[in-house]
């Protein structure tokens, strides 16, 4: 096969299309039309749908056995082929439907022309695009199960070491590590949960649908259904061959994990800064400067609030694609892929990347434990203790706590270091109990509200997780 405009191979297209056109393509066409280019990542997917219907057609009657059995043959054939890199693809056989065909037919010729029977690329194309989507999940499945594992053996490790929790990125209250590595648990877990569903709902099968109003042979779909591991056809022949929303709902899966993906490598650079030297990231996620010596740079993490813009622009390419498109099928569908193929490249590779980093990345637990206790970190657990044990309205309680904050700032202390004489300056009624209270330790020790950061909620929490995920 040769990819020259003009040649033998251009003959060959016009086979392909029937008696319709007289001319073959010119350049121009040819590289606007072609889609080898990329689909070609779903030859094992096309192989195995042709493989399954090809054993229906056999099973139904409609194809003799000893042209199931070349076909069989012919297709495994092909696969080898690829799998070696020894296929020769043909831009001027448009797809990888037609690639394969064509090279079936140069191995087991006449047979080969008989296994399109009672389908349509139409359907043709849908079944290998979902498998292949399918197959997209289920490896993000496995990533984000592998990143959700290591967060839980650092919040297993840090169950009990506290640092600051941040509003509008100012300390607010004291929480601990393990807490707050759990937090991205529940982000990386919502983001599992989508793939699963999102996998559910979309394991019906298009093959059988043809091109779009199903066939007038004998066909068993619920036949190849099984064997290529869908739940069951799809039931409406129309919405077979036109639906895209399995693409569309993997891009919104992955573009909500790349928020979270984002989120958590923010929070790395700003950690792994020398101001907050909370992390350390390691060697193999890191890089140097050409002219600091000093300077350790976190690149991966960077590199993956960046990359996840990529997964964001291909969910609204394929949207806009598809919001205007009347049924069935338009050429318009075939710039469906490029964009899933690259958003689901990029997803695993953050993904990978993200796990390797919380996996190797070393906890400074004495700075989380400094910057816990600065920035009066329990002014809340002094309003909380006056609302308690002096039974004062919480608004009069946050105005003497905030009232003996600007008193620490201009005594240049944090409100530990206050003295007992200093709080009742403020509030005749304070006792020496509110040091019990002004402790950062103490305060993470007293969140036992179930989902809190005291540590004995954080360890059930790990536990929970563990059994999810077992």
């Amino acid at each position: 096969m040769t990819d020259t405009p003009g040649s033998s191979s251009g003959a060959a297209s016009n086979q392909m299309w029937g008696g319709r056109f007289a001319d073959g393509p010119d350049a121009i066409m040819e590289a606007i039309n072609a889609s080898i280019g990329f689909d070609k990542r779903m030859a094992a997917q096309d192989i195995a749908g042709s493989r399954a219907h090809a054993a229906m057609l056999g099973a139904t009657g409609i194809l003799e056995p000893s042209d199931v059995e070349a076909i069989r043959e012919g297709l495994l054939t092909v696969l080898s082929e690829i799998d070696e890199g020894r296929f020769a693809f043909s831009t001027a056989l448009e797809d990888i439907h037609m690639n394969v065909e064509a090279r079936l037919k140069e191995i087991i010729g006449e047979p080969a022309g008989r296994l399109h029977t009672a389908r349509s690329r139409n359907d043709q194309v849908a079944t290998d695009f979902k498998l292949w989507v399918r197959d997209q999940l289920d490896a993000a499945e496995g990533g984000l199960i592998a990143l959700i594992q290591a967060l839980l053996e650092q919040a297993e490790a840090g169950a009990d070491w506290v640092m600051p929790g941040f509003t509008h990125l100012q300390t607010a209250q004291p929480v601990t590590w393990g807490h707050h590595m759990m937090a991205y648990v529940e982000m990386f877990g919502r983001d599992l949960s989508r793939m699963r569903d999102a996998r559910a709902r979309m394991n019906t099968s298009p093959l059988g649908a043809a091109a779009l109003a199903g066939t007038s042979f004998p066909i068993d779909r619920q036949m190849t259904a099984e064997a290529l591991g869908f739940d069951a056809p799809a039931a409406n022949s129309l919405d077979a061959v036109s639906d895209r929303d399995f693409a569309l709902e993997f891009l919104g899966a992955a573009s909500i994990c790349g928020v979270h993906l984002s989120r958590f490598a923010e929070e790395l650079v700003i950690w792994s800064s020398a101001q907050f030297r909370f992390v350390t990231l390691s060697d193999r996620f890191s890089t140097g400067s050409s002219i600091m010596p000093q300077k350790k740079n976190p690149d991966a993490a960077e590199l993956i609030r960046a990359k996840v813009g990529r997964i964001f622009g291909a969910n609204a390419a394929l949207t806009m694609v598809m919001k205007g498109l009347p049924l069935t099928y338009s050429k318009d569908m075939q710039e469906d892929k490029e964009q899933v193929f690259d958003a689901a490249d990029t997803l695993m590779l953050s993904l990978a990347a993200m796990v390797g980093m919380v996996a190797d990345m070393t906890v400074n637990r004495d700075a989380l434990a400094a910057a816990a206790s600065s920035g009066f970190s329990t002014a809340t657990d002094l309003a909380d203790w006056l609302v308690r044990e002096l039974c004062l309205p919480f608004r009069e309680a946050h105005h003497i706590t905030g009232t003996l904050v600007a008193l620490a700032e201009r005594k240049g202390c944090d409100l530990p270091q206050l003295s007992l004489e200093d709080m009742t300056s403020v509030h005749a009624g304070i006792t020496a109990e509110v040091f019990d209270v002004l402790g950062v330790e103490n305060s993470v020790n007293s969140r036992t509200s179930y989902g809190g950061t005291a540590p004995v909620q954080v360890r059930a929490q790990i536990a929970r997780w563990k059994e999810m995920i077992a």
